[in-house]
């Protein structure tokens, strides 16, 4: 293992390093609480031998210190004392120790602690090791948990919360932001034609062509159905307009065959409504403005775009 012996001292340094090494384990030393500390985040023992008397740091203020930091790993705390006094082991074990030795060292009473220490300091090993994964485990889930599984894209929650802090954002910087609520043209004619497995890989298509044309910073999401979002973050009306042309214009250029309809809108296409942010709106009313302008552009011959007036104005 790898032990650090803490001590003023330089004799009984010596006496219990050459012990330790003897025992095969590697060994640091410091000569102070201070020193100590320092040594502990750069040597990371599996195990502190710390002299209980020591100028400027006791033994069991070391250890207090070292239980209080959550940034220092775990080691087995042994405080040496030459105190014979039942309340001074106490008082160091309720400062954070694990157990303690006298001065006058016993080679079969230091390998006794040292084999607990052992074992104690593989159990936290593993423990941390789990805690780890676990994290790990818990953050793939919230991820997958916000992800539709279909198009890759994030789903309605992940939608929602970003959505949340973008509002959040605008209400207090005054940045603005515009979404774009797609829809595939004719999509049910697609799938009642080529079979759901083929509209399935359409919307896949029609995704990654939208994440084709996105800026840094802009995300898509699936709405819900055959319908995609995208938001576009300091946006005006204008910027998200061009860029809800230059996206519907992407997915016409995938030429991909629509065998529910005939010439001249033979090929996949999508329908866009644009809206922006406006000052104390709430999300559902910026979207249903991009859902009635959505609306328009499906009226209006579909495979375009159309643009959400402000709030309040007729449709």
């Amino acid at each position: 293992m790898k032990i650090l012996i803490v001590d003023d001292s330089p004799t009984p340094r010596l006496i219990l390093r050459r012990e330790l090494e003897g025992l095969g384990h590697e060994c640091e030393v410091a000569e102070d609480g201070p020193e100590a500390l320092d040594t502990i985040r750069a040597f990371e023992p599996d195990v502190v031998i710390s002299d209980w008397m020591m100028p400027g740091m006791d033994g069991d203020e070391l250890c207090r210190r070292v239980r209080s930091d959550p940034s220092l790993p775990y080691a087995y705390f042994i405080l040496l004392t030459s105190l014979d006094d039942p309340a001074s082991v106490i008082k160091g074990m309720e400062a954070g120790a694990d157990d303690h030795l006298g001065k006058r060292l016993d080679q079969t009473e230091l390998r006794t602690r040292l084999i607990a220490a052992e074992r104690v300091t593989a159990l936290h090993r593993k423990l941390a090791r789990q805690q780890v994964e676990l994290e790990r485990l818990n953050a793939v889930l919230r991820e997958d948990s916000r992800r539709d599984h279909l198009t890759g894209l994030g789903n309605r929650m992940r939608q929602d919360e970003d959505l949340a802090i973008l509002v959040s954002r605008a209400e207090r910087y005054g940045q603005s932001f515009g979404v774009v609520l797609f829809d595939v043209d004719r999509f049910k004619a697609y799938n009642d034609t080529a079979g759901h497995p083929a509209g399935d890989e359409v919307l896949r298509s029609v995704a990654a062509a939208l994440v084709e044309v996105c800026r840094d910073g802009d995300t898509v999401y699936r709405y819900g159905g055959e319908e995609l979002l995208v938001v576009l973050p300091e946006q005006d009306l204008e910027g998200a307009t061009r860029a809800a042309e230059r996206m519907r214009g992407e997915v016409e250029g995938l030429a991909i065959s629509h065998p529910g309809i005939g010439p001249p809108a033979a090929v996949v296409t999508v329908s866009g409504g644009v809206a922006c942010h406006s000052a104390h709106e709430h999300v559902a009313t910026l979207l249903e403005r991009a859902d009635e302008a959505l609306y328009r552009a499906k009226n209006g011959g579909r495979n375009r775009i159309e643009v959400a007036g402000p709030i309040g104005a007729a449709a």
